[in-house]
């Protein structure tokens, strides 16, 4: 029987130094620390819940980001 797969690995990283850095400079960073994914999202944007480890989520408004997490 083969092994079931566990959660994937993602960056140990301080969420909050992305609130108010435009969504360039967090993209960017994020990618820089090792996030496989990262998602720019408008205020109130309706999304999918499930958790995917190694993605990072930013709200974003007016290029600024607001709200930060993981999953």
């Amino acid at each position: 029987m083969a092994p079931i797969p566990g959660p994937g690995q993602q960056p140990q990283d301080d969420l909050e130094i992305y609130v108010g850095l435009t969504s360039t400079e967090a993209e960017e960073r994020a990618r820089g620390r090792g996030w496989a994914k990262v998602r720019a999202l408008p205020p109130g944007a309706i999304i999918t819940m499930e958790y995917q480890a190694g993605r990072l989520n930013f709200t974003v408004t007016d290029g600024v980001v607001t709200r930060c997490w993981s999953g």
